[in-house]
């Protein structure tokens, strides 16, 4: 079982930055791929970012790919998305997600736990 909980939402100017965390318990965690999605109002649940298991392979979404960067820290058990040349369009609820078998996968389907997400939002 893997409990997740995400922080460093707030607001943010056009253009501005901000680091999403996403902290992790489970003594496996090195093993799990992580993922960012975002949900905006009205819409389905986007895919962000994710990084496979032993970080072998990261993917991005093309509507964030060269603005967004996802790592993790496995000593801490987290995982960051350092969020860069924001948009509005960016506003979103954001939730951080871990697959135990490792895939780094772009589908919700493929992830086990979810954190209870952390807003987003950016001003025009």
């Amino acid at each position: 079982q893997v409990q997740l909980v995400e922080s460093g939402g707030g607001l943010v100017q056009a253009g501005g930055s901000l680091r999403l965390s996403c902290a992790a318990s489970g003594r496996t965690f090195n093993r799990y791929a992580m993922g960012w999605f975002r949900q905006a109002p009205g819409k389905e649940r986007e895919f962000v970012a994710a990084r496979s298991w032993r970080d072998v392979s990261t993917y991005y979404a093309d509507s964030v790919k060269g603005r967004f960067t996802i790592s993790r820290d496995n000593a801490k058990n987290t995982v960051y998305l350092q969020m860069n040349s924001l948009k509005p369009e960016d506003t979103a609820v954001y939730y951080c997600a871990a697959d135990e078998f490792g895939r780094g996968s772009d589908s919700s389907l493929d992830y086990d736990y979810w954190g209870q997400g952390t807003q987003v939002t950016v001003s025009s």
